[in-house]
């Protein structure tokens, strides 16, 4: 039997979603609760059901492609591996001083979170490497032996070694990894030449120190999930989905988690964009809300933005040289996202001065909103969503959660709409709006922060709860136009079925851009692209399906901090006009540029791609047996109004709202003001209408 079935599975904090894509580009769906902590369990149970459905074996399956928040979540709850830290004498406080920033700089309150590593297990060794490779200290291996005695005491489950200028001359580091893997073979060990060969101390010591603490979490799960499908049958490669967009290998992923800590809101916006360049739109900003957070992104001439760092844990983490010192830094290349604790899960509760809050802190899928009836018992947006006629009561998710509209109501209505003295009606919307308010910061942070205006895109809105907020978040930034597309509820898991397998790597220097640069360039270059292939090579990928991209870091001579400038060839070759591009980026970022003054070029970095496989994706699953309409109240403005509700499909020629589409993974809302019908290609496209 030819294995032709590819699967994509995208694991959230509250659910699941596979889909299975067979030999004929048939499209099959499930829907599953997460199933923490052992998240893989719901995987299978979703693989198993898919495969028995088309009457289909394991080893008819080519590939699985995987997103999960697994590693992220380790971040943010605190509960990764217990990491040790060995740098180079002096520089054991590192990741206490951080960057000497703060998120918002008149916050007199601010606490700079703790570091991931404890000061007692941030250790120094008596080594030192000089900036051009001389040792001016050599590594004392006995003093090495005396630390390791100490991590074995102290029965650490991971290390991270960032020793000085190792980016550029590793040789103590790759002694220290030695003598780690010979005496604590059963502890994980980062070097940071391997995580992030680059200059910079605290960048390289920080992205290191997240990988090593992530690493045990993500290599158990990874292992556990691989030997759960070979149960199940499914012998194909399992690859995992990059913060950047791109696949890699598991065995990779599980050796270098930090470049996968964004893979499942990496996998929306990339299935965002290749919908809208279908649809012939390339200005689009994307809304994806799950359980837990709820995500924003650009994309710009139907490319996404990229960051070439992000923080992990701040209260919206996102990429942005300006700010930051608020999450965990990460030095990766990722999809410029943009996050913040407002999803469905989010928990609704009144604060010590008796002010509404909603999330950060989430449900989850266990025990969830309390109308899912598995053990909440704190009021979530989900419950409030609800009790506004927003949400559909009754089964969803394979008839796996039945939603309870009298509980969600019993519990508002004690724990926030009786102690503000409020209708419980009134107190649900209190809690939609506010959670709107919290997702509109990340909106406003991928476009208006940007210097991009919000009404020359338009939105695209997926996630469980996406489509059933993206109308009233569209007019509060000023787009005009929302689209949803097909399986909304499961559009994280279909963009892992449109991407390629990616590699990327770097090389630091230090050259001046029109001073003779072009013969190191061209060294450097020819390094880079042995390598890449010959590791694409070993996964069975022939040098001429490998698309290469390569670009440099540059700056102005005498600057801290330089920009990442895309070229059209390989370094080396037609850099004429390296120092114009970067001259008119920098004018065009910050308002000034100095022709006089020299380019320097600090870093040369290429990305290495295999072709992304084609999908075809048509009209979404409907729910049959809906109601016909329910009562919907749309805020202030228009109040409580019969709602009908109606399928996908019935949306062929335009209609005015107010309507309610039910489908399988979601619920569209379209409200009075909007005008709305389905195009070409399957989607809901909604117009909102000017005036009041």
């Amino acid at each position: 039997m030819s294995a032709t079935i590819r699967i994509g599975a995208d694991v959230g904090g509250t659910f699941t979603d596979v889909v299975l894509v067979d030999g004929t580009g048939q499209i099959h769906t499930c829907k599953l609760p997460s199933t923490p902590p052992n998240f893989e369990r719901a995987i299978i149970t979703a693989v198993e059901r898919l495969l028995g459905a088309i009457g289909a074996a394991g080893e008819a399956v080519a590939g699985v492609a995987h997103g999960t928040t697994v590693a992220t979540n380790a971040v943010l709850e605190r509960r990764g591996a217990r990491t040790a830290l060995l740098t180079t004498l002096g520089f054991r406080d590192l990741l206490e001083l951080r960057r000497v920033r703060a998120p918002q700089m008149y916050d007199l309150f601010w606490v700079k979170p703790p570091p991931l590593v404890e000061r007692a297990l941030r250790l120094e060794l008596s080594e030192r490497m000089a900036a051009d490779g001389t040792p001016l200290l050599p590594l004392d291996e006995n003093e090495l032996e005396r630390v390791i005695d100490q991590l074995e005491r102290e029965a650490v489950e991971s290390v991270a070694v960032c020793l000085l200028h190792a980016y550029a001359y590793p040789a103590h580091e790759r002694l220290v990894g030695e003598v780690l893997a010979r005496r604590l073979p059963g502890v994980a060990v980062s070097l940071s030449h391997q995580v992030l060969p680059e200059r910079r101390e605290y960048e390289r010591s920080a992205t290191t120190a997240v990988n090593a603490y992530v690493q045990p979490v993500m290599r158990r799960y990874l292992g556990d999930l691989q030997a759960s499908l070979a149960t199940a049958g499914v012998a194909a490669p399992l690859l995992l989905m990059q913060s950047s967009g791109g696949l890699m290998a598991a065995e990779e992923a599980a050796r270098l988690p930090v470049y996968a800590l964004e893979s499942g809101p990496a996998a929306g916006v990339l299935a965002a964009a290749v919908f809208g360049q279908r649809a012939g739109l390339s200005e689009l900003i994307t809304l994806d809300i799950g359980g837990t957070t709820a995500k924003a992104a650009l994309i710009v001439g139907g490319r996404p933005f990229y960051s070439a760092e992000y923080e992990v844990g701040a209260s919206l983490s996102a990429g942005n040289r300006l700010v930051g010192g608020g999450g965990e830094l990460i030095r990766a290349p990722s999809i410029d996202i943009a996050e913040i604790g407002a999803g469905g899960g989010s928990i609704a509760e009144l604060d010590a001065a008796g002010g509404l809050r909603v999330g950060p802190r989430s449900a989850g899928a266990l025990p969830g909103p309390v109308c899912y009836g598995r053990g909440g018992t704190r009021p979530t947006l989900t419950d409030a969503n609800l009790l506004l006629g927003l949400v559909r009561p009754g089964p969803i998710a394979d008839g796996q959660v039945v939603i309870n509209r009298e509980a969600a109501e019993a519990t508002v209505t004690e724990q926030i709409a009786r102690p503000l003295g409020i209708a419980t009606l009134e107190a649900a919307d209190g809690i939609h709006r506010i959670a709107n308010a919290h997702t509109l910061r990340a909106l406003r942070a991928v476009s208006v922060e940007r210097g991009y205006d919000p009404r020359e895109f338009t939105l695209v809105a997926f996630g469980g709860s996406g489509p059933l907020h993206a109308a009233a978040l569209a007019r509060d930034l000023g787009c005009r136009r929302v689209i949803i597309p097909p399986s909304p509820g499961l559009f994280s898991a279909i963009g892992l079925l449109v991407s390629g397998v990616e590699r990327h790597d770097v090389r630091s220097c230090l050259l001046i851009a029109d001073q003779g640069a072009e013969d190191a360039l061209r060294a450097i270059a020819a390094d880079l692209r042995s390598q890449m292939l010959e590791r694409f090579a070993r996964e069975g990928f022939a040098p001429e399906l490998v698309s290469l991209s390569w670009s440099v870091d540059a700056r102005f001579r005498g600057q801290a901090h330089e920009l990442r400038i895309p070229l059209p060839a390989a370094p080396g070759e037609h850099t004429d006009a390296l120092s114009s591009d970067f001259s008119a980026e920098h004018l065009r970022l910050y308002g000034h540029a100095d022709s006089t003054t020299p380019v320097e070029l600090v870093a040369v970095r290429l990305v290495g791609r295999t072709p992304a496989p084609g999908l075809e994706l048509g009209v979404g699953q409907a729910v049959r047996d809906s109601s016909g309409e329910r009562q919907v109240y749309f805020g202030q403005r228009w109040g409580l109004i019969t709602t009908p509700v109606v399928t996908r499909t019935a949306l062929r020629q335009p209609t005015n709202g107010p309507l309610l589409i039910d489908e399988y993974d979601s619920t569209i809302v379209v409200p009075p003001d909007a005008r709305v019908w389905l195009d070409d290609l399957g989607q809901v496209v909604m117009e909102l209408r000017d005036g009041d």
